[in-house]
C-alpha cells in the first residue's frame, strides 16, 4: 500500500492540475501511448491514438503538443500529454482558447492576432467529424438504437452542423476572427464543448476500458525494462453521447429515414435537457400514408413533439412544440418552443418573447384556419401544415422565433416527408392510472375520439369495461 501511495504522490506532483480521480487515467493512457517510456514521440503516439480521430484533428493535436512544423520537439512528456486532457475536458475559456491558438499554429502567449476564419470552421468540423466517430466506436445503447434502424452519419450533414456551430464566430463582412471574438463564441455554445469534452475523454479511455481487466490480475508488471511496475488502478469514464435512445422503430429494421444522425444530434441538442433521453416514434408519411387525420391520430396527447418536414425541393426543417397536442383555438405552448432548419443550412430559432404563438392546432372550423402551426400569426406562420394534406407555408419573417428565415424553399411548398416523434417519457394522465375508474380514457375526450375515426383506427376500447376489482 505504501508503493501506492508514494506512486500517486509523484504522480500528484508531476502534474498538479490532475485530480486524483484522473491521474490513473491519464498515466495508464501515456504509458500505452509511449509504450512504456517517460517520453512519447509524435509517431507512436498517432498509431495510439490515430484511428480514433479525424485525420485533421490529429494534426492540430500535434500542433498543440510537439509545436507547429518547422519547429517541432521530439517527443512530449507527462505533464504536457495532461494539460491536453484538462485543458480540453474541463479548461477554462482561457485555456481552451489556448488550445484552439497553439492547435492552429499560434502561440498563445503572443501579441494577439486574428485568426482566419476558414481554420476555426475546419478546427470545428474536425472536432464534429472525430465526435461522430466515437460514439459510432463506443457503440453505445443510442447510437445502436438508431443505427439498427437505417439512421447513418453522412459527411455532409457533419459539415453543416460544424458550419452551424461556428458561422456566428465572426462578425459579418469579415473573415478575421479576434482573440475576443474566439471567447464570446465559445463561451455561448455549449453543444461544441460537449463535443470537444467528450472527443478527448474518448481519446484518453481508449483501450484503457478493455484492457482493465488484465490489469487487475496482476499484482505488479514487467515495465519492459526489467523493473517491476506499480500496477495503477483502473478507473472507467463513462462517456454519454447528445444522442436519445430512439424507440417504437423495433419493427423497421431499415426505417426509411430523411434525416441523418448529426441532424438528429442537432435538434436534439436544442430540447429542455429533461426531454434530451428519449426520442419515441409517432408518425412517418412513408409508413402511415398522406393524411392529416391520420397524423392527427397519433400525435394527440402524446407530450412534447418533435415535427420534421420535408419539401419537394429538397429543404428540411421543422419544429419543437412544448405541449401535448390537443384540438383547439387558442396558441399554447411556451418560450422553450424552436424552429430549426437542417438543409440546405442547419440553424435553430429561439422564442423572441415578443409573442406566445408557439403552437395552434384546429379542425373543421369556418372561421378559423384548419390545420398545424408553429410561430407567427393566422397567414404568416412559421411553420405551417394545412389540413387538406400535402400543402405548407413558412413565411419569410416570424415574430416568434428570433433570427428567423423562411425554411422552405418557397413561401408555400409541397410536402415530400412528415416525421413526428414525442420527445422525453411518453405523459401519463391522472385517469389513465386510476384502477377504480370504470370507464374508457377515450369517454372524456370527444376531440381525441373524432380523430381516432377520422385516422381509421378502431376504438376497441370503447365497448370494453372493466369489471369493478373487489
Amino acid at each position: 500500500m505504501g508503493n501506492i501511495s508514494s506512486s500517486s504522490t509523484k504522480l500528484a506532483e508531476k502534474c498538479p492540475m490532475l485530480e486524483k480521480r484522473e491521474l490513473p487515467l491519464v498515466a495508464n493512457s501515456f504509458r500505452m501511448a509511449s509504450k512504456n517510456s517517460d517520453k512519447c514521440k509524435e509517431e507512436d503516439l498517432m498509431k495510439f491514438w490515430g484511428s480514433q480521430m479525424d485525420p485533421r484533428l490529429a494534426q492540430y493535436i500535434t500542433n498543440f503538443l510537439f509545436g507547429p512544423l518547422g519547429s517541432r520537439i521530439g517527443f512530449v512528456e507527462l505533464p504536457r500529454f495532461a494539460e491536453l486532457y484538462v485543458y480540453t475536458v474541463r479548461g477554462t475559456g482561457d485555456e481552451r482558447i489556448n488550445v484552439l491558438l497553439s492547435s492552429l499554429g499560434h502561440a498563445p502567449d503572443a501579441e494577439p492576432t486574428d485568426i482566419a476564419y476558414p481554420l476555426i470552421k475546419e478546427y470545428v468540423e474536425a472536432v464534429v467529424s472525430s465526435y461522430m466517430r466515437a460514439i459510432r466506436l463506443e457503440g453505445g445503447a443510442e447510437f445502436k438504437s438508431w443505427e439498427s434502424r437505417g439512421f447513418r452519419i453522412v459527411k455532409e450533414c457533419i459539415q453543416k452542423l460544424a458550419e452551424s456551430l461556428v458561422y456566428d464566430v465572426v462578425q459579418q463582412g469579415t473573415q478575421k476572427v479576434t482573440r475576443t471574438d474566439a471567447e464570446r463564441w465559445l463561451s455561448k455554445n455549449p453543444i461544441f464543448l460537449k463535443m470537444l469534452e467528450h472527443v478527448f475523454s474518448h481519446l484518453y479511455n481508449y483501450r484503457i476500458v478493455k484492457n482493465s481487466s488484465d490489469e487487475k490480475r496482476k499484482d505488479d508488471t514487467d515495465d519492459g525494462k526489467g523493473k517491476k511496475r506499480e500496477n495503477v488502478p483502473h478507473q472507467e469514464v463513462l462517456l454519454h453521447a447528445m444522442l436519445p435512445i430512439c424507440e417504437g422503430l423495433q419493427y423497421m429494421p431499415d426505417y426509411p429515414a430523411f434525416t441523418d444522425l448529426s441532424q438528429m444530434l442537432f435538434i436534439n441538442a436544442n430540447l429542455p435537457t429533461a426531454l434530451q433521453h428519449k426520442w419515441r416514434f409517432l408518425f412517418s408519411s412513408q409508413i402511415h400514408g398522406e393524411s392529416f387525420s391520420t397524423l392527427l391520430g397519433r400525435i394527440i396527447d402524446q407530450g412534447p413533439t418533435v415535427v420534421i418536414v420535408e419539401d419537394t425541393n429538397g429543404h428540411i426543417f421543422g419544429g419543437f412544440a412544448t405541449e401535448s397536442w390537443a384540438l383547439g383555438p387558442n396558441y399554447v405552448g411556451n418560450d422553450t418552443s424552436f424552429l430549426f432548419t437542417l438543409r440546405p443550412k442547419m440553424r435553430s430559432f429561439s422564442a423572441t418573447g415578443y409573442n406566445d404563438h408557439y403552437q395552434y392546432l384546429n379542425l373543421h372550423q369556418q372561421t378559423m384556419p384548419n390545420g398545424m402551426g408553429l410561430g407567427g400569426q393566422h397567414n404568416y406562420w412559421g411553420l405551417w401544415l394545412d389540413s387538406e394534406y400535402g400543402v405548407g407555408e413558412c413565411s419569410e419573417t416570424c415574430t416568434t422565433y428570433k433570427g428567423y428565415f423562411q425554411m422552405s424553399a418557397t413561401s408555400k411548398f409541397t410536402i415530400r416527408n412528415v416525421e413526428v416523434w414525442g420527445v422525453g417519457d411518453k405523459p401519463v394522465k391522472e385517469t389513465d392510472s386510476d384502477d377504480t375508474r370504470s370507464g374508457s380514457i377515450l369517454d372524456s375526450n370527444a376531440d381525441s375520439k373524432a380523430i381516432l375515426k377520422m385516422s381509421g383506427r378502431e376504438q376497441y376500447s370503447d365497448g370494453y369495461r372493466e369489471e369493478p376489482k373487489d
